[in-house]
């Protein structure tokens, strides 16, 4: 036997091993490659498969024509991958890249086969390609991936007014800046000549981490400090919240308000802190001063902005319970995890409800308190619009309504707030939802801060079953003269409105949206597009599907072929998957936009990622033991709608956020997969666009690259801009923060956190000197490292 098969198979080692290494992919790209075909894909994948198998077998068999066949095989893939892709070097990585390392072996084995006197020729040859290809590689990708301006940075104008009592300079008194969302800093100490020279000026720890392994998937730092004179206030996951020096980081005070790991939903994440002072108090009185936040178990707490201790004077021994008036809310399912917005002493809070449990899940209720006493001065339910304040005796406030989860602005003159409005319990199911709940879900609701009663809406999506809430702070402007609020979609569209009317400014128009699914009477016929400006990109194809070799490609090939996808507003369906394309992460999410007031100049960056979806019919559900139970308590940490439950619905859903493969983890769209967009506010004219984050820390199989390549990376945080045409941003998962020239959008500094930096940072002026300050705490959804650090920068 072992005579025969010598016979059969002559070849020397190298050739033996490569031929059949080439035979076994050649297998596996005739099955998929055939599967393609038949559902009307690329044959590419078929063709090739057939003829490395002979080129294969041919070499194991220590054939030289083998080795020729595969180079011929080789050269027909770079034809067809130029014919479909051209240029895009990202998009040549998984046609060419691997093909070529083949290649390189098999000039391996072919000198393993010929003359002595030609091995060396067939070697050489084999390494000048290795080197060819990172050079190649390398050039061609930089290249594609530079910053190309579009237009030129417009001049500095005349500044924008802004109605907020507390503006953004030495201090950083809000969450952006100011409750006008600008997330603008007019300092100038640090600018694109010397930010190379930034350096790290303290670093501390809260010492906040997770305390169990069950709660260790849920950690995320998200949190953007405020600075208010001598002290700046970090909030921590768990709501921790501590003073510090600004100068050195020293700790001042620290408050822990004791929530239960039980209260964690998705995430542990506190996104920041309000500062309010008391009109007409002494300064020297306590609690004149006081910093306002809400908890991850729905309690809002009043702090002495001095001391850290509660003040007395409001709800009971300085803290209210927001759950009054709920009903039965199990631990995990309401948290506040925003800063409340304060407009004229009125403290505005909404709340995060978790995400795909029950339609009848507890309400989005909003309330607004009492600055000083805590006392609720009003509350919004949309289903019973009558009430003012809390429910009569033995009702509750309506379940399953759209919430706010995310962070208001207001505006101090008119008297009003913006609420960037979530959807209705069961994100992908719209049958039971009631006509207001339609109405308001997914909208900049315009509310009366006196009153709490709405002044005006505007609905971005016409019965969202995408989970497309609007996720950033609407950003308060002048536009040609009109006081208008800027207002980013996780569609990626950008809207101009008027913040009086909510009147739109700038163009928009419909498009056709799919109908079908699982529910085609509740599908729109059309839905709003903004034509001024949008991050979005255009439909996928076949294509567009990625990977690191031409299996994972064609696996990805294959997924689409199979999905339901028909562009833009795809319905979700259950007899199949469906892709959804932005996903839930945007286009922008809650890290939102910055303003530059003088320039004129809008800088967002976002999400370029798609969603693989289906609805799970409820039978298959149960037998999953997909239960509300199991997600708010046994499944915390889990990616969002990975197996959500929908109570009460005819289906539960099943989210492969950013479209993953099973076994390499890599997204099968090919990059960018973030990016960072300067916008011109006059004309509504790109200014500069460019991929966003590195592929560092990316890789298959979660092995990180250390590639310092731009690839744009997903990300969530924001930026801040600084008068001096600076750009502080961390956001992307390669765990940098980053300064970008405002004027080229090209990177000046950066530097390695020691966690993932998924927060926005704050911009502030301490005795003289500038600070940047970022709270690098990471976030398990992003697949981040978790850390409990806050690092300050400053110049020499």
């Amino acid at each position: 036997m072992i005579k025969t098969m010598r016979r059969a198979f002559p070849a020397p080692a190298p050739a033996l091993v490569v031929g059949l290494v080439e035979s076994l992919i050649a297998i596996v790209l005739l099955v998929g490659g055939g599967r393609l075909a038949a559902l009307g894909g690329s044959a590419y994948y078929l063709l090739a498969g057939m003829a490395m198998l002979v080129s294969g077998l041919l070499l194991m068999r220590g054939r030289m024509i083998g080795g020729w066949l595969y180079a011929a095989v080789f050269l027909f893939t770079v034809i067809w991958a130029l014919w479909e892709v051209g240029a895009n070097g990202w998009a040549l990585v998984p046609r060419v890249i691997a093909p070529l390392v083949l290649l390189v072996a098999v000039l391996f084995a072919m000198a393993s086969l010929s003359a002595r006197s030609n091995r060396w020729k067939l070697a050489s040859a084999g390494g000048l390609l290795i080197v060819a290809l990172f050079a190649i590689s390398g050039a061609t990708i930089g290249w594609l991936n530079r910053p190309t301006p579009f237009m030129a940075l417009p001049a500095p104008g005349i500044a924008m007014a802004d109605p907020a009592p507390m503006q953004a300079g030495a201090d950083w008194p809000a969450y952006g800046g100011s409750y006008s969302a600008r997330r603008y800093s007019p300092l100038t100490q640090i600018t694109p000549a010397n930010v190379g020279s930034l350096r790290r000026a303290w670093l501390i720890h809260t010492g906040d981490l997770p305390s169990s392994a069950r709660v260790r998937g849920t950690y995320g730092a998200e949190n953007t400090p405020l600075k208010i004179g001598d002290s700046l206030y970090v909030c921590t996951p768990k709501n921790i919240v501590i003073a510090l020096d600004p100068a050195t980081g020293r700790q001042r005070w620290r408050f822990d308000p004791k929530v239960s790991d039980d209260a964690i939903p998705y995430t542990a994440a506190c996104r920041g802190v309000s500062y309010y002072a008391v009109p007409g108090a002494a300064p020297d009185q306590q609690c004149a001063r006081r910093i306002i936040f809400g908890t991850l178990d729905a309690r809002l707490f009043a702090l002495d902005a001095a001391s850290g201790r509660p003040c007395q004077d409001f709800g009971a021994n300085g803290q209210v319970d927001t759950t009054i008036g709920m009903g039965d809310t199990p631990p995990g399912y309401v948290s506040i995890n925003s800063p409340p917005t304060i407009v004229r002493g009125v403290v505005v809070t909404g709340h995060q409800v978790l995400d795909g449990q029950d339609r009848w899940a507890p309400s989005g209720v909003i309330r607004g308190f009492d600055a000083v006493t805590g006392k609720l001065r009003w509350a919004w339910d949309m289903m019973n619009p009558d009430w003012s304040g809390y429910p009569p005796p033995g009702q509750t406030w309506a379940r399953g309504t759209p919430n706010m989860w995310t962070i208001a602005s207001g505006d101090e003159a008119l008297g009003l707030v913006y609420l960037p409005m979530g959807n209705a319990a069961a994100d992908y199911y719209s049958s039971l939802r009631r006509p207001q709940e339609d109405a308001f879900a997914t909208s900049l609701v315009a509310l009366d801060v006196t009153t709490g009663k709405p002044r005006w809406r505007f609905q971005a999506v016409r019965k969202d079953v995408w989970d497309y809430d609007f996720g950033a702070q609407a950003t308060l402007i002048d536009y040609r003269g009109i006081p208008a609020l800027v207002l980013p979609s996780k569609q990626g569209d950008i809207y101009v409105l008027d913040r009086r009317t909510g009147r739109l400014l700038t163009p928009a128009g419909t498009i056709r949206a799919p109908r079908g699914g699982v529910e085609p009477a509740e599908r729109a016929a059309t839905q709003i597009v903004s034509l001024w400006q949008t991050l979005r990109q255009p439909d996928l194809t076949e294509k567009a599907m990625w990977g690191m070799s031409p299996i994972d490609q064609m696996i990805c090939r294959i997924q689409f072929r199979r999905a339901r996808y028909d562009g833009f507003y795809t319905p979700p369906t259950a007899d199949r998957r469906s892709i959804e394309y932005p996903g839930y992460n945007g286009g922008t999410d809650w890290g939102g936009i910055a303003v530059d007031p003088v320039r004129g100049v809008i800088v967002a960056n976002y999400n370029d990622m798609p969603n693989s979806v289906r609805l799970v019919p409820r039978a298959e559900a149960d037998r999953k033991g997909w239960t509300p139970r199991d997600q708010a308590r046994g499944k915390i940490g889990g990616a969002e709608g990975a197996g959500d439950p929908q109570a009460h619905t005819p289906y539960a859903i099943d989210v492969n956020a950013g479209w993953r493969l099973p076994f390499t983890g890599m997204l099968c769209k090919q990059p960018p997969y973030g990016g960072i967009r300067a916008i011109d506010i006059a004309s509504g004219r790109t200014i500069w666009d460019r991929p966003f984050g590195t592929a560092r820390t990316n890789g298959p199989f979660g092995i990180p690259s250390l590639l310092p390549v731009t690839i744009g990376t997903p990300n969530n945080g924001g930026a801040v801009v600084t008068a001096s045409g600076l750009i502080f941003i961390a956001a992307a998962t390669d765990n940098l923060i980053r300064a970008i020239d405002l004027r080229t959008g090209r990177t000046v500094w950066s530097d390695v956190l020691p966690a993932g930096g998924q927060a926005t940072p704050t911009v502030y002026e301490a005795n003289g000197r500038q600070y940047v300050v970022i709270y690098a705490g990471g976030h398990h959804f992003m697949e981040t490292p978790i850390g409990d650090e806050v690092v300050a920068y400053a110049l020499p």
